[in-house]
């Protein structure tokens, strides 16, 4: 098999894998499969925020190459210019640019979100969402990310939640008549485990799942077993992650859980400090990915 078609094959065999399991485990490997193996197929990407967010598309996908990071989520509106905006021959063109690579488009990373207690801004995020995932769908992505978000003075913490569940479960029949997931980040003040177990009781449509944070209230309560355990069977194939070496958040722990749930996503590379050469950073952060892989 020629070497691009390969890289090709590849990247597609993962991206289905990723989307496989049509009872709402979306990232996780078939049954029976030992812990080890599905850890092995835990891939670490790249999310552009911020270490990415000034780098043309050339540049994003070199830089990845370098750096043995393999697939990334750009987010919206960076420098990379993967917006809504690219007419058809300009998504044919990006989604040639990925696949002549061995980087993969893993799918977008938006900021639409479902708590707005105004239905035009509800109506006009849902819409929207729906133009992502038609954009990930051409480029050849997998799924795109959303938010929650917040919950809003004067309106029941439980009502916001309804709103956020029902409008994601609507979503799931695009994103699966599209061939991709939607993928719900744990963030804004929706952010507690508990609050995004009751929005996913809701949205129970297959091609919705869960994208992992690491924020520090998933060590709340009975602390990250217990609320990793109250999503474990929602996971989508993506996962956000910070620096793995720096702060106190408990990143091995969190690679033990993933593969004890024979997790076969993507666990997603977000770094938020400012290093002087990000290329080198990006190194060091697959290393520490593989040394806690194995």
């Amino acid at each position: 098999m020629p070497q691009t078609t390969r890289r090709v094959f590849l990247k597609q065999s993962m991206a289905a894998g990723a989307l496989a399991g049509a009872a709402g485990q979306l990232g996780l490997a078939s049954a029976g499969e030992a812990p080890k193996a599905a850890a092995a197929k835990m891939r670490l990407g790249f999310v552009t925020y911020l270490w990415g967010q000034d780098w043309d598309l050339p540049t994003l996908i070199a830089n990845c190459e370098k750096t043995g990071i393999l697939g990334v989520e750009p987010r919206v509106e960076h420098k990379h210019g993967i917006t809504l905006r690219l007419s058809a021959d300009e998504r044919k063109a990006v989604r040639k640019r990925f696949a002549d690579s061995p980087v993969a488009f893993v799918g977008m990373s938006t900021n639409e979100c479902y708590d707005s207690p105004d239905p035009a801004e509800l109506a006009k995020n849902i819409e929207n969402t729906k133009a992502w995932l038609q954009l990930s769908a051409d480029l050849g992505g997998s799924g795109v990310k959303v938010k929650p978000n917040d919950f809003h003075k004067g309106v029941a913490h439980e009502k916001t939640i309804e709103q956020i569940g029902k409008s994601l479960d609507a979503l799931g029949k695009t994103a699966a008549d599209l061939g991709q997931q939607l993928r719900l980040e744990v963030h804004g003040s929706c952010c507690e485990l508990p609050t995004i177990k009751a929005v996913m009781d809701i949205a129970k449509h297959p091609s919705v799942g869960v994208c992992w944070n690491c924020n520090d209230e998933d060590l709340k309560g009975e602390g990250l077993a217990a609320n990793f355990a109250m999503v474990v069977d929602r996971l989508g194939a993506t996962a956000h992650v910070r620096e793995l070496n720096v702060g106190s958040y408990p990143y091995q722990e969190l690679i033990r859980l993933l593969a004890k749930a024979k997790y076969v996503g993507w666990v997603l590379l977000e770094g938020r400090t400012r290093p002087a050469d990000r290329v080198a950073a990006m190194i060091q952060q697959r290393q520490v990915f593989e040394k806690m892989l194995a």
